[in-house]
């Protein structure tokens, strides 16, 4: 049957009608939407909207991760052929996900950046769909998170990430995808007690209450030991997870603006993700892919396989 449907699928992006089902198109040709879900502004019966969040006006160092969504889009035409290995159901022919396209603005008009992103994401929300946003830097996370509580209440967050983006800044006019955690924390917004980052290896002394599980706890203590830290802190909370592709080691992820050595493999990421299974997830991103600093495409492979583990969380308990 997968190899008959190859013979005709093409540009499914466009031409599929059944928003769920695995795809078998020619991964090196046709329109690549994220996992060849068809492009639709139209929210109604959608269980996922994947949407692109092209911004990368503020980083601190390398940018590029405006180019993120389109990169990560076309490393996902590999994986569409067959349910993520190691999760035992399918989750593109459970759920309805349409890819929403990027988000429209002004790059010329940052300011107006934010607003526009929780306007985005509320909308998703509000149309009963869960949001998996393809970055762009870690900047965008903060509006997400406004949007996401304003009809949720504070949430508890996952990070993985090798900075803590927690570094005080109460400039409410500054957008810095250094302080999205210290702004989201301060507004109330995210639960400090209920949340968690893992894979950190750069210094901030202040977590703010976060739960800190650093990259060298991850090597030394296990995948298990990490699993049972993670799910202790959240509990049974409604729980966003975001992923800067840094918690990454350069090895597996050399693709992005802030690259620190000592960070997680590829597959530890994979085994703490699909330890998650059973957390009430009510959205997520990844973030932080910049493509051209990587020629081989490996960091955005990694970062639609990590999108593709968002949706297999996000189905788990919808089985």
């Amino acid at each position: 049957m997968a190899l008959e449907d190859a013979k005709h699928q093409v540009d499914q992006a466009f031409t599929r009608h059944d928003p769920r089902g695995l795809s078998f198109e020619n991964a090196f040709g046709g329109a690549t939407s994220f996992l060849r879900r068809r492009y639709s502004k139209d929210l109604a019966g959608a269980d996922i909207a994947v949407t692109g969040i092209p911004f990368d006006q503020a980083v601190t160092h390398r940018p590029g991760t405006r180019f993120g969504p389109r990169a990560i889009r076309e490393a996902s035409t590999l994986q569409p052929y067959d349910p993520p290995y190691g999760w035992g159901y399918d989750p593109l022919s459970l759920l309805s996900v349409i890819d929403y396209g990027d988000m429209a603005f002004d790059y010329a008009n940052t300011r107006d950046v934010p607003a526009r992103i929780e306007a985005h994401i509320g909308a998703i929300v509000d149309a009963g769909a869960a949001p998996i946003t393809l970055g762009g830097d870690h900047s965008i996370t903060l509006p997400i998170l406004r949007a996401v509580a304003a009809r949720r209440g504070p949430v508890a967050l996952i990070q993985f990430d090798a900075h803590s983006d927690s570094w005080p800044d109460d400039d409410p006019e500054r957008i810095d995808h250094g302080t999205f955690l210290y702004k989201a924390i301060r507004q109330g917004i995210v639960d400090p007690a209920a949340s968690v980052s893992v894979g950190i290896r750069t210094d901030n002394p202040d977590t703010m209450g976060v739960t800190i599980l650093d990259a060298p706890s991850v090597h030394r203590d296990g995948i298990e030991a990490t699993l049972n830290r993670i799910r202790t802190v959240i509990g049974a909370r409604p729980v966003y997870l975001t992923f800067d592709i840094d918690a990454l080691d350069p090895a597996f992820a050399p693709g992005t603006g802030t690259p620190v050595w000592g960070g997680l493999a590829s597959w530890q990421a994979a085994a703490i993700l699909r330890g998650l299974a059973g957390i009430d997830l009510i959205g997520g991103d990844v973030v932080e892919v910049s493509p051209p600093y990587d020629t081989t495409g490996a960091t955005a492979v990694a970062g639609a396989h990590v999108a593709m583990e968002l949706i297999a969380l996000y189905g788990w308990n919808r089985r």
